[in-house]
C-alpha cells in the first residue's frame, strides 16, 4: 500500500535572497543546510533551510526571482506552519518577533493546538505551533541564535486554498490515499471551513489543511508566496510506485526527476496547485560533511561542469 510520510518539504519564493537569509537564519534561527541553484533555472539561488541534518520534514526552500508579490488568492499554497514544543516555546517566540521588529499575532487555540502567526520581510505567511512533542526527533543547530528548548522542529501543516473541494477531495483520498478527519472554521471569515487531511501515521508533521474559499480571486504567483508543498516517501520502491500509480489513474506528472539530494515527482491537483511527492534520501550529506552544510555553493554532478559560470552570476548572501 503506497502511504505518504507527511510534509517533506514547502518551497516559496524570495525577491529579496540576502534579507530571506538573515532573517531565516538570525530572527528564525534555522540552519541553511544547502546553499545550491535552481536546477531548472540555475542563475537562482535555491536556499534550504532546516534542522541541524537538513533532516526530511523540516526544510523551507526559497527560490531566489526577483518578481512583483504574490497577489493573494484562491487556487494557492497560502501559509506554513513550523513546529516548535510546548507554551513556553511559543511565548518565548512572540517576546523574540516583538524585539526583532516582526509583526505577529497573539498567542491563540486553533484546530486545538496553540498557534502564533507572522509574516517574514516579504509577506510569507508563517505560524508556529505546538506539536506536542509529535513528530521525528529532534535535531537542534547548536549555533542557531535561537535556544536548543525553543528551536523550530521541523514544518508542520501546509495550508492551501481551494474554490470547490469536490476534485481536490477525490485526489487526495482516491490517488494521494490521505484521510479528511476534521475541520474547523477559518481563522480570517468563520464562515469559510478548512478541512484536514492526515497522511502517514497522522500529527502536526503530516496534515494538509484545504481552506474552501469560493469567493476569492485568484492568487497570481510571486514574492511572498508558496511555489509547490512535497510530500515525504520513504525509498525508492514507493516512490517508483507512486509514478505507476499516478499513471494509472490518468493523472499527468513530471514523471522520475533525479534532484540527486532526493528524488521528486510533480503533478497538480485539479485547482492547479503543484505538488510533489519526494524521497526522504539520499539527502543533504551526500556533497558535504554533515559539519559544513550550506557554507559553500554546492551543485548536482551534472551542473559541476558548468560550476565557473553559474557561480560568476551569483550575487554574495552573506
Amino acid at each position: 500500500m503506497l502511504n505518504l510520510l507527511g510534509i517533506h518539504h514547502v518551497t516559496a519564493v524570495s525577491a529579496d535572497i540576502r534579507a530571506n537569509y538573515r532573517f531565516y537564519t538570525k530572527v528564525m534561527g534555522m540552519r541553511l543546510v544547502k546553499r545550491s541553484v535552481n536546477q531548472d533555472d540555475v542563475s537562482a539561488y535555491h536556499l534550504f533551510y532546516a534542522d541541524a541534518d537538513g533532516s526530511p520534514g523540516t526544510d523551507l526552500t526559497f527560490f531566489d526571482w526577483s518578481v512583483p508579490r504574490e497577489r493573494r488568492g484562491t487556487k494557492s499554497l497560502t501559509r506554513t506552519h513550523l513546529r516548535v514544543k510546548g507554551g513556553a516555546a511559543l511565548e518565548w517566540w512572540a517576546g523574540h518577533l516583538k524585539e526583532e521588529g516582526v509583526v505577529s499575532s497573539d498567542v491563540v487555540e486553533r484546530d486545538g493546538r496553540l498557534t502564533l502567526d507572522l509574516e517574514d520581510l516579504e509577506g510569507q505567511r508563517l505560524s508556529l505551533i505546538d506539536d506536542g512533542g509529535r513528530g521525528d526527533e529532534a535535531r537542534p543547530w547548536e549555533k542557531s541564535p535561537v535556544p536548543v528548548e525553543y528551536q523550530i522542529r521541523g514544518l508542520g501543516p501546509a495550508v492551501m486554498s481551494v474554490p470547490k473541494l469536490h476534485q481536490t477531495d477525490l485526489v487526495l483520498q482516491k490517488a494521494l490515499h490521505m484521510r479528511a478527519v476534521r475541520e474547523y472554521p477559518h481563522p480570517e471569515n468563520a464562515d469559510y471551513r478548512v478541512i484536514v487531511y492526515e497522511m502517514g501515521g497522522g500529527g502536526p508533521d503530516a496534515e494538509l489543511h484545504v481552506a474552501v474559499q469560493p469567493d476569492l480571486p485568484r492568487a497570481h504567483p510571486g514574492a511572498g508566496g508558496v511555489h509547490h508543498v512535497a510530500f515525504r516517501t520513504p525509498d525508492e520502491e514507493q516512490y517508483q510506485g507512486w509514478i505507476e500509480h499516478l499513471g494509472a489513474l490518468g493523472i499527468r506528472s513530471s514523471g522520475a526527476v533525479d534532484r540527486y539530494y532526493f528524488k521528486s515527482l510533480y503533478f497538480r491537483e485539479p485547482n492547479g496547485v503543484l505538488f510533489e511527492i519526494a524521497t526522504d534520501g539520499p539527502g543533504f550529506a551526500v556533497d558535504e560533511d554533515i559539519a559544513t552544510l550550506g557554507e559553500k555553493i554546492v551543485l548536482p554532478p551534472f551542473l559541476e561542469p558548468r560550476r565557473e559560470a553559474i557561480v560568476a552570476k551569483l550575487k554574495s548572501i552573506d
